[in-house]
């Protein structure tokens, strides 16, 4: 278990091509999975690695982050010294980026007697050991260490993510770019850094001085020209909610047991998440299930199939579900059909709908506003 180690999720995700499901919430807090939301992934890995000082910096529309992590209690950071800090910048402009938040709550790092920092993004969505990251960190020497994973799906995956050339010899970053999608082969930056708390506070005010400079992972890859920086290769499975078409498939491959397995049932690695507790879901005879994730609280007459189903869903007689994402609070009427479609909140679908998109292009129905 790591001692001497604090960590910061920084929400200052990229939401340009999720924005139908992000105008009320930021990434972190999209249901994933049926019952879990995609900040649970990252805020677990780490809690799993001992660590009790955890902060978390949001930059708008942050309610419902807010009323999924509470005080902490799910992950045990519910605690009378360190425990779960949340910041964010709802009240205000996010001209400055993220480095603008993080200066104006520097009062956070100078209380916390850690010495060392692990910064992360929250849409890497994995089961990730950071014991072993941090011990590669303390073993090379070197002031920071970034995680990274090989893919040779790059020209339709992980598209805007920092992509890294690798001296594999030993384990040096060589160069930085983004990835646009045209080669197959990259090394894909998973925004995971360890570095001591006095290298970021130093990083952070390097970057408030810079007029026009607002990102604090552009100013730890300028330290390529000043120091070595570590390289740690991550093996196992990792998605990034970056797009629509992204955050469907992470949610289908929920369904592949050997995904499942990768993220819910390695040993001391639980993925933690707020608890509510909900009459367990009706399926009414004649109802057909097949190869799907469902949450409390629904109630199944229909058909559904290689589907996700999130709390309190009404599948009614008739009505067909195939290759959806349905999230919480939603009637799908008798005699709908529903063919590659996310279902945002609070939305019913009428008798006899035909809706239809398909793996690359799933068609979204966004959320319903309660409020007139």
């Amino acid at each position: 278990m790591l001692k001497d180690y604090m960590a910061i999720l920084n929400l200052a995700e990229n939401e340009g091509e999720i924005r139908s499901l992000t105008t009320n919430r930021p990434i972190a807090s999209l249901p994933l999975g049926s019952r879990y939301r995609v900040i649970d992934f990252m805020l677990s890995n780490i809690v799993n690695c001992g660590i009790k000082n955890v902060a978390v910096y949001s930059k708008s529309n942050s309610r419902s982050l807010v009323d999924h992590i509470g005080d902490g209690k799910p992950w045990d950071l519910n605690r009378k010294i360190d425990g779960i800090f949340l910041f964010n910048h709802a009240l205000g402009d996010f001209a400055g980026g993220d480095i603008k938040l993080l200066k104006n709550n520097m009062e956070y790092f100078y209380r916390s007697k850690s010495k060392n920092v692990i910064l992360a993004s929250s849409y890497m969505v994995c089961n990730m050991d950071l014991n072993a990251v941090a011990e590669s960190h303390e073993q090379s020497g070197r002031d920071i260490t970034v995680v990274y994973t090989q893919t040779n799906e790059a020209d339709n995956k992980f598209i805007g993510c920092y992509t890294l050339d690798v001296d594999e010899n030993n384990n040096r970053i060589t160069g930085v770019g983004k990835n646009a999608g045209i080669e197959s082969n990259a090394n894909i930056c998973m925004e995971v850094f360890v570095m001591s708390k006095d290298k970021l506070v130093q990083m952070i005010y390097k970057c408030s001085k810079k007029l026009n400079e607002h990102n604090i992972y552009n100013i730890i890859f300028d330290e390529l020209s000043d120091t070595e920086i570590n390289a740690y290769k991550y093996e196992g499975f990792v998605s990034c909610v970056n797009t629509i078409a992204a955050y469907y498939e992470t949610n289908m491959k929920m369904l592949d047991l050997d995904v499942s397995n990768q993220l819910f049932r390695l040993p001391d690695r639980p993925i933690y998440t707020k608890i509510k507790d909900e009459p367990p879901t009706q399926y009414i005879k004649g109802c057909y299930v097949e190869n799907a994730l469902i949450a409390d609280g629904c109630v199944i007459k229909g058909k559904v199939k290689n589907s996700l189903l999130g709390r309190y869903v009404d599948i009614e007689d008739g009505a067909e579900i195939e290759d959806c994402i349905i999230l919480q609070n939603i009637r799908i009427h008798k005699g709908a059909k529903l063919s590659h479609v996310i279902v945002d909140k609070n939305v019913d679908i009428e008798p006899e709908t035909i809706l239809k998109g398909n793996k690359v292009f799933p068609l979204v129905i966004e959320k319903k506003n309660l409020i007139k």
